[in-house]
């Protein structure tokens, strides 16, 4: 049975975390992706702060989990995450540390090693690089997107009668196939009981809003060029980057990158079948960098 992660709140309890390993160890932190939570991590962590002698840190990024929602009424942009994680390095007393990213916590994480070096020892992505884009000419579209979504009327948050319901609607709905077992943890990491009996989600209904405005490609080419620091991609054969020209693309930018493409689909990190080849992978990869 993997070790659930001990649980902390960071940033005066603004978030919630999860942590394995010593708290003696080199920390490093690890950043979720979009509608998934520090649970993603449960069976990677735990071999990792073993094998690495490490203590991991993994938030859930403000909407998702246990942490707090952003206030009002706006929505998420990719740079609030990025206070995130600066807000988790600096309640930890770090100026700097690793950090381990799948998906949209691998964009927040890109961001910040772009834009504050010093903060980012080196990055260990999963899945994940750079961020989601929208062409100049498809500005205005984008933000009249955002804005009928933002006054639409609020639709019911779900409601499921059990857990195993609320898994099945997440493997059915979910953005890239997955399969119950791997997005279990982070299912029920995402539900609290209703006064009335089943659970609800927790998390912020405003994650599923279009962004008002997104980054364009060439300025997430500027931010991936500006990473100093070592980092190391771990792609899913069947995950969101591979040979598409956005992953070729985003790859080229970067100066220092060691690629690994593993079996698997976005959330291989997750899956009890294919997490230890990921560990695996990072662990080798990391012995071999001086």
């Amino acid at each position: 049975m993997k070790p659930a992660g001990e649980a902390l709140r960071l940033a005066q309890g603004r978030l919630a975390a999860l942590a394995w390993g010593s708290t003696e160890a080199p920390v490093w932190l690890a950043l979720h992706g979009w509608l998934d939570n520090a649970a993603s991590f449960a069976r990677l962590a735990p071999v990792l702060a073993e094998r690495l002698d490490i203590r991991l840190v993994a938030i859930d990024m403000a909407g998702h989990g246990h942490s707090e929602r952003l206030p009002g009424d706006y929505d998420y942009a990719i740079w609030d995450y990025c206070h995130d994680l600066l807000d988790a390095l600096d309640d930890l007393g770090l100026d700097s540390a690793p950090v381990l990213a799948h998906s949209l916590g691998a964009g927040v994480a890109c961001l910040v090693a772009a834009a504050w070096p010093e903060r980012i020892e080196r990055l260990v992505l999963i899945d994940g690089l750079g961020a989601l884009t929208t062409p100049p000419e498809d500005t205005a579209g984008q933000l009249g997107r955002s804005l009928r979504a933002q006054r639409r009327r609020r639709s019911r948050i779900p409601h499921y009668a059990d857990l195993d319901t609320a898994v099945a609607a997440r493997v059915a709905g979910g953005a890239t196939p997955v399969d119950a077992e791997t997005v279990r943890d982070i299912v029920a990491r995402n539900l609290t009981p209703c006064d009335e009996g089943g659970l609800r989600l927790r998390t912020d209904p405003r994650l599923l809003r279009p962004s008002p405005v997104r980054l364009t490609d060439d300025q997430v080419a500027n931010l991936l060029e500006a990473i100093a620091c070592e980092v190391l991609l771990v792609e899913g054969r069947d995950g969101i980057l591979g040979e598409r020209p956005r992953g070729v693309a985003s790859r080229a930018r970067v100066l220092r990158l060691t690629r690994r493409v593993l079996e698997g689909g976005h959330h291989l990190h997750a899956s009890p079948q294919h997490a230890p080849a990921v560990a695996d992978a990072i662990v080798e990869a990391l012995s071999a960098t001086p």
